[in-house]
């Protein structure tokens, strides 16, 4: 009999909890564990409680760490697995890898909650058998886990196009979420977005046919038309608390993303803008998807 292979210890370091998963992929999940997202030294020690009672138990064989950013990748520099310039209060330079993997000598695997998400999704989820990909979250705020070649995309740093600046629909004067941007994705798109143009409100009051629905459709789609016009997913999966709670969305990008591009690019048959598959264990998974990827023995 073929015995299971030792587990791999997943992060998920997000803006309010973090998820601690012992596993292997969705069909081999030991354990998990949430612990509250509070200042640094709070939050990393919980996590290193959690992470010590498993080295010490059933043990596990790499560390994958996926965290909100903006992070330091670079694994030549001296910010590499710290949080960088961020909005969240205390995070501004917090060494997240480097706390939560010291003592354990096993591969580490560093990268962002929403790359983590989309590296799940490819291996087990709506990207399998594709080699570039996108994976979308419309929340708090906008992120993308953009794919190319099987690896999420690198340069001087990590993909942000949830910053990326689009034109508004005209007469759109409402403010924009963005304390960097007026016209950018998530600045208009976001749930924070939402909530600001709301002024305390609920959207659960707002009927499907509301123009506010526009705004974010529309935004959404003029991401997808970037995205399509340089690395050209071949597919674009679509999740988030904004899209969950609001299923009449999801079916509105891909046709206001095909008038866009008016004929001149053809997008791959079939559905192209879906939902993820994996749901809420999409971003749980990401960490040990990324472990996975850095080619961490089976």
């Amino acid at each position: 009999m073929t015995r299971p292979a030792p587990p791999i210890a997943g992060i998920e370091l997000g803006g309010t909890k973090c998820i601690c998963t012992l596993a292997n992929g969705p069909q081999d999940i030991r354990e998990q564990h949430s612990v509250a997202t509070q200042d640094p030294a709070t939050t990393l020690a919980g996590i290193r409680a959690v992470l010590e009672r498993w080295w010490h138990g059933p043990g596990f064989r790499a560390l994958g760490i996926a965290s909100f950013g903006p992070l330091g990748l670079d694994r030549a520099r001296p910010d590499f697995g710290h949080v960088l310039a961020t909005t969240k209060p205390g995070w501004a330079g917090a060494d997240v890898a480097g706390t939560l993997s010291r003592g354990f000598a096993v591969p580490l695997s560093f990268d962002t909650d929403v790359n983590g998400a989309a590296m799940a999704e490819l291996r087990w989820g709506a990207g399998r058998g594709l080699a570039d990909f996108a994976y979308v979250t419309v929340g708090t705020g906008v992120g993308v886990g953009l794919i190319v070649n099987g690896a999420p995309v690198r340069g001087f740093g990590h993909c942000e196009m949830g910053h990326l600046r689009v034109p508004r629909l005209p007469g759109d004067t409402l403010p924009s979420s963005c304390a960097f941007h007026e016209d950018c994705v998530e600045g208009l798109a976001s749930g924070s977005a939402l909530k600001l143009v709301l002024g305390g409100r609920s959207p659960a009051g707002l009927t499907p046919q509301d123009p506010l629905w526009d705004r974010i459709t529309d935004a959404v789609a003029k991401l997808c038309h970037a995205m399509a016009s340089t690395t050209a997913p071949l597919r674009i999966a679509i999740g988030g608390g904004v899209f969950a709670a609001q299923p009449h969305l999801l079916p509105r990008i891909e046709p206001a993303l095909r008038a866009s591009l008016n004929g001149y690019l053809a997008l791959p048959e079939g559905p192209y803008v879906v939902a993820p598959e994996l749901g809420t264990l999409a971003g749980p998974l990401g960490p040990i998807a990324l472990a996975l990827g850095a080619d961490v023995p089976v």
